[in-house]
């Protein structure tokens, strides 16, 4: 089949296009089967590069971001694909750190929609891949087209069936399973960890960040099962101790301890990491957060990895990614009066290492903008978060899955004060609220969802918003 010649469209064509799809986190289709058919007739552009793929619940696109900022600093020219995205739907498709062209990306969402037609038409296809297949097979498409030397795929959900997973990857990671997305991978946690242990295979390098015990055990038995000996991270936290671990993974397994140092006070951690390759000392890490410590430390194993199979990945390197990576929507701050911090917690792990986050770092009284998808555990998400803010603004989010203001309040521990309670129809007049009960030397936090973080920075980015000087642009 001839994947040159496309439907041509604009960059809003395209998007209209992908969306007439279904909104992707309503028309989620688990399966492989329709990526390799689509990958194959676009001419498999995933072998023209080695791959990594993180699956995980929390963590996965930290550790992706910390990974590609430290092959980047080696060198090595990346492809990045990440999910969702805050603004642009290009942010999730970068090549060497650059969102690609909308232009770049129309042209070749127009070749991956007329390849997925043909394939309808011939009957090879029983229906159109969902907007998630797209959008990966236009990733792995633009990583070819890009000559990208390495390409690192983060998870959309679960593991064992998700689009990412047909690209076969030479190396893996599972960073921390919790409980999500339960009506798509199980209601237990050993449930969730089969679905996201299953990207593991024979003769794959498996790096394992820090788990819950129950997890782990299932981890580790989908290692046995396929011969692989993981490489094991030991979490600040000692969610993986060496001595509770089965006995025939005690002396095989290579681990990355970490050990924290100090703290800028805006929550960058210096830390230290001692692997069996080599001694990072005092690195300044680039993302906010006790918490990152773990993914940073996953991120170093696989850069060790990738070193074993060839990739020139040099400590200096390793060091310089770390203190480099960024991040959007994760304890992204930014400085304005008042300043305002975005985090996309979205459900209870998440949501404890942002308060984890506000209780050690944040002192200054706190307006929390909340908004969240109806399908999460939005009295957990509640229970954890609210008590440390002063006054809490609930919006709904454009998005088919948000819950109402009305739902996010009958979610509200009955203990907090009813005037310190707002409602917000929508994200815009949110803000507006937050600008006006806010003092200038206070903190406002916008969180419980990437989509909210993404419609309050478009908002801000505005010419009016910016214009206002009030707000951080």
């Amino acid at each position: 089949m001839n994947v040159c010649i496309g439907t041509l469209m604009n960059f809003a064509q395209a998007l209209s296009y992908l969306l007439s799809l279904g909104h992707e986190t309503l028309t989620i289709k688990l399966g492989l089967e329709n990526t390799e058919t689509l990958l194959e007739a676009l001419g498999n552009p995933h072998k023209n590069f080695p791959s990594v793929q993180i699956a995980g619940t929390n963590g996965k696109g930290s550790t992706a971001a910390f990974l590609d900022s430290i092959c980047r600093a080696a060198g090595i020219r990346t492809g990045l694909f990440t999910s969702p995205h805050l603004i642009s739907i290009t942010e999730r498709i970068r090549v060497d750190s650059k969102p690609i062209l909308e232009t770049q990306f129309a042209r070749l969402t127009g070749i991956v929609r007329a390849v997925a037609e043909q394939l309808v038409a011939r009957g090879e296809l029983q229906t159109l891949p969902t907007f998630f297949e797209h959008v990966t097979a236009t990733a792995l498409l633009a990583f070819a087209r890009g000559h990208a030397e390495l390409a690192i795929l983060e998870t959309g959900l679960g593991g064992r069936l998700d689009s990412t997973t047909a690209a076969r990857a030479d190396v893996v990671a599972i960073t921390p399973v919790a409980m999500d997305h339960e009506e798509y991978l199980g209601h237990t946690i050993e449930e969730i960890a089969a679905e996201k242990a299953a990207i593991i295979r024979a003769g794959v390098p498996a790096i394992i960040g820090p788990q819950q015990d129950h997890a782990l055990e299932v981890i580790l038995e989908r290692c046995r099962e396929v011969g692989v000996t993981p490489v094991l991270v030991f979490g600040l936290n000692g969610a993986i101790e060496r001595d509770s671990l089965p006995a025939r993974y005690r002396d095989a397994s290579r681990s990355c301890i970490a050990q924290l140092r100090e703290a800028t006070p805006d929550g960058r951690f210096h830390a230290t990491f001692e692997t069996p390759n080599g001694n990072y000392d005092r690195v300044l890490l680039g993302l906010r957060g006790r918490h990152q410590v773990d993914n940073a430390a996953t991120a170093i194993e696989l850069a060790e990895a990738l070193r074993e199979r060839g990739f020139a990945i040099s400590r200096d390197a390793i060091v310089k990614g770390l203190e480099a990576a960024t991040h959007p929507g994760r304890l992204e701050l930014w400085p304005g009066h008042p300043p305002i911090l975005f985090d996309g917690a979205h459900n209870p792990a998440s949501a404890q290492a942002l308060r984890n986050y506000l209780d050690e770092f944040v002192t200054q009284p706190v307006t929390m903008i909340f908004g969240a998808m109806r399908d999460k555990p939005l009295d957990q998400l509640a229970e954890i978060l609210f008590p440390k803010a002063r006054d809490r603004i609930l919006t709904g989010i454009d998005n088919p899955r948000a819950a109402s203001p009305e739902e996010l309040k009958a979610a509200m521990p009955s203990v907090l004060e009813p005037s310190r309670i707002h409602e917000a129809s929508s994200v815009s007049e949110a803000l507006r609220i937050a600008r006006e009960i806010t003092r200038p030397d206070d903190l406002i936090v916008a969180t419980g969802s990437l989509y909210l973080i993404g419609e309050a920075q478009r908002i801000l980015r505005t010419p009016i918003a910016v214009a206002q000087g009030d707000l951080p642009h």
